[in-house]
């Protein structure tokens, strides 16, 4: 089993965004639970315990998928090594894993948008108000990515 952690500021936006999106993909590809986890955490400490932010919500409603059991969550220092992927959305992410799980000795912590080709961060929709750019964007990450790991499996 392939394990993936998506992981952004507040775990409302972005990194609920790019768990149920791949986990909707995977699924449309044939994958099973028993082939790929896939959760997502926030490196703060700001939205813990709160749903997924209203607009990503919708997007996600949308496209039939379903997140609304989806709480915020921290990213905790002993669960490095739990994943096999750990998918990031800006550089500030991965500066914060850095902080909380120290040196990334696995070499597990990635930026989404770099497996689609995409030079720098998926900007936070929280900021932008862009919350269609994100998921465009998130969607092109996670289906390269699964890509990936598909000629690796196959």
């Amino acid at each position: 089993m392939i394990r993936i952690l998506f992981v952004c500021h507040g775990n409302i936006c972005r990194s609920p965004m790019g768990e149920y999106l791949l986990r909707d993909i995977a699924a449309r590809k044939g994958w099973t639970e028993k082939d790929i986890y896939i959760e997502s955490a926030a490196t703060s400490t700001e939205e813990i315990g709160n749903g997924v932010y209203p607009p990503v919500k919708k997007l996600l409603e949308e496209r039939g998928i379903n997140c609304s059991k989806k709480r915020a969550r921290r990213l905790r220092s002993d669960e490095y090594w739990n994943w096999d992927y750990i998918l990031c959305f800006d550089a500030e992410n991965v500066s914060e894993i850095g902080r909380i799980c120290g040196q990334d000795l696995g070499h597990k912590v990635h930026l989404l948008g770099s497996y689609a080709g995409q030079q720098g961060d998926i900007a936070d929709p929280w900021y932008t108000r862009d919350f269609k750019l994100c998921m465009e964007q998130t969607e092109n990450g996670c289906k390269a990515f699964l890509e990936l790991l598909t000629r690796y499996r196959d």
